[in-house]
């Protein structure tokens, strides 16, 4: 059964820990400093079983200045607020930064508690309640019930228990589907079992003996054990408040600030889209990449904020930006975070991340704004489709396969697997690999195929002779590269439509034909008889350039190119090309010849041929490499016995 996390908030030494204490019996100061200084600096966790039969996991968070880092990231994982204020002193600084940090985090519910209710007459805890009502006014604790309680006398802490209890048996109980995730808020050894780590599961559920990956850095790790406030589990759902026990990784591996989740279910990057919301009661504007601490479930990284429609940010202003993050982050669209400036540390913002691995994006001139601006209101519509759609054009030639899309999009199982199905059988999404259901956006098929033909266009213009060119050469003149399997669907995508022609290993437009000048016919002409009057002697390339030297060398290797292509040559290396007759019927000669003898040797062929070795030699080494003869030594058999 899904959980709710009930997370305290309030300025330090307004009585957070005694009234978990008084509610639940359960002292969440466990540091030796702590119980010292009688101040909560680490979190703190208790719980408490209530009427209704659900159990609510409670999250103690420091309230001093210092640990306001240690506040946010127990903040990350709470349904509902228990907003703690003193009736002895009401309002205070860190009241304040609390509130600002459960708004900007997204917490929806809450109650009101007035502690140390004993400490005060009942004329100033009615002048404190009123001013708490104020202070509320306008949000969404407005309308939250106050309740003031002793936890030294115990009055009131029955009152909490039923207002918590109405409260949780009025909610809904939507399980969380998709990948687990928890947000790791502690690490630590136990002796005799091992790396143990802590948090408030998001989302999903895991068992005993699955894998869990941890992010940024993508270390695997195995499920041993599992226990949810104290209690042996075999599977944890979302919202538990859980310790897991690992195997397969260190506690140095692990640190507070990481990520938890199903193995591949989570992307990891150092830039983020986001919704910034500026805090009405900073005193100054915020400028462009400013430097600022940025906190995402329970970590804190430094990054800058790049503001994608101004120069500067005025209190209480809203703005789409780019966060970029000194170290990656691992996140989903939805997830909230908080931005508290880099020194003096304050909190002064904070929003929803829009996408959690975009492109670095340009804001220096209006063309750069304006298409910001197309971007980011597709991220507020409620539409998979254009979100997919932006994703995979962003992606370009790479693509993205339908588990990374997945992570993306926060979207997960049959809904996904239902839109994609719906956008693929209508063309805007192409399957590149089948396997991988590695997908592209169709825009950017479409201009890798005109890529492609324009690159063809240009070279039959330069090359008028070459009847094609060899698909590996075209594909090296791609920019940016294109990897092999998306540029066979591509040229397999052309022919299918008759635009292109795939001839052996060359490829050329399907309305190319070779045509040749007057002259250019009669040079081929005469190179053609040239070869077939010198048989099994023919020039090198060198005497041909020298007998014509009327034409150029790039006239004259088209013409050849011509006469490889359409078979009446036949080139054995760089400089000697024979006639295609002649050479078949040499093979022919050579088959017959070994039939009858056995084998043959250099010698044999120079007299079965007349052939110096000028011309044997290579002869023979062709006769092999067309795979007809084997070399055995100084001799040659048939290949096929």
């Amino acid at each position: 059964m899904r959980e709710i996390i009930l997370g305290t908030a309030g300025h330090v030494d307004h009585g957070k820990t005694s009234l978990i204490r008084a509610l639940t019996g359960i002292e969440t100061d466990r540091l030796k400093e702590e119980k010292k200084r009688g101040i909560t600096i680490e979190l703190g966790f208790a719980y408490l079983d209530l009427p209704c039969g659900h159990r609510l996991g409670i999250v103690d968070v420091p309230g001093h200045e210092k640990f306001i880092r240690n506040m946010v990231a127990g903040a990350a994982g709470m349904d509902m607020v228990a907003f703690i204020i003193a009736a002895d002193e009401g309002i205070m600084p860190q009241t304040r930064e609390h509130f600002d940090i459960c708004k900007l985090l997204g917490v929806k519910d809450g109650v009101i508690i007035l502690t140390k209710k004993d400490m005060v007459d009942p004329e100033w805890l009615e002048m404190v309640e009123e001013e708490v009502r104020d202070f509320f006014t306008d949000s969404f604790l407005e309308e939250a019930p106050v309740i003031a309680v002793s936890s030294t006398t115990g009055e009131g802490i029955n009152e909490v228990k039923k207002l918590l209890d109405d409260k949780v048996k009025a909610l809904d109980f939507q399980e969380e589907f998709g990948p687990f995730r928890l947000a790791v808020d502690r690490v630590f050894t136990m002796k005799g079992f091992g790396t143990v780590i802590t948090g408030t599961s998001l989302s999903g559920r895991i068992g005993l003996g699955d894998d869990l990956m941890f992010y940024p850095g993508k270390l695997l790790a195995k499920i041993r054990g599992i226990q949810v406030h104290g209690t042996d589990q075999d599977v944890i759902e979302a919202g538990h408040r859980t310790a897991i026990n690992l195997q397969g990784i260190e506690k140095e591996d692990i640190r507070r600030g990481d990520l938890a989740a199903t193995p591949g279910s989570m992307v990891a990057s150092t830039l983020l889209d986001a919704d910034l919301h500026y805090l009405a009661t900073n005193t100054r504007k915020l400028k462009n990449r400013t430097q600022v601490r940025v906190h995402v479930g329970t970590r804190e990284i430094v990054g800058r904020v790049v503001l994608m429609e101004e120069d500067t940010l005025l209190p209480g202003q809203n703005s789409y930006i780019q966060i970029i993050l000194q170290e990656a982050a691992a996140v989903w669209p939805g997830d909230r975070f908080v931005i508290r400036s880099y020194s003096p540390i304050a909190t002064i913002g904070g929003g929803v991340i829009l996408n959690n691995a975009p492109p670095k994006r340009k804001r220096t001139v209006e063309r750069d704004r304006k298409h910001n601006q197309e971007i980011f209101s597709i991220y507020k519509t409620d539409s998979v489709e254009d979100k997919m759609l932006l994703f995979l054009e962003e992606s370009g030639y790479q693509g993205i396969t339908a588990d990374q899309l997945a992570t993306r999009l926060g979207v997960f199982g049959k809904r996904l697997k239902k839109q994609l199905q719906r956008t693929i059988s209508t063309g805007k999404i192409l399957v590149v690999e089948s396997d991988s259901q590695r997908l592209l956006a169709s825009p950017v098929v479409e201009k890798l195929g005109q890529t492609i033909v324009d690159l063809l266009t240009n070279y039959h213009q330069e090359n008028p002779l070459k009847s094609g060119l060899a698909t590996e050469e075209l594909r090296s003149q791609l920019k940016p590269p294109v990897d092999a399997k998306l540029f066979l669907y591509t040229i397999n995508s052309l022919s299918k439509k008759e635009i292109l022609v795939q001839e052996g290993a060359d490829v050329r437009l399907i309305g190319h034909k070779v045509t040749l000048q007057m002259d250019e016919q009669e040079m081929q002409e005469k190179i053609g008889s040239l070869y077939k009057k010198s048989g099994l002697r023919p020039p090198n390339f060198k005497d041909v350039l020298a007998t014509f030297n009327e034409f150029s060398e790039q006239q004259i290797r088209q013409i050849f190119d011509l006469l490889l292509h359409n078979g009446v040559l036949v080139k054995i290396n760089e400089s000697l090309f024979f006639p295609a007759e002649e050479l078949h019927k040499l093979a022919e000669e050579i088959q017959e010849f070994i039939l009858r003898e056995g084998d043959i040797d250099a010698p044999r062929f120079k007299n079965l041929t007349g052939l110096t070795r000028k011309f044997s030699i290579p002869l023979l080494e062709y006769f092999d490499k067309i795979k007809l003869t084997i070399r055995v030594g100084d001799k040659r058999i048939l290949r096929k016995s």
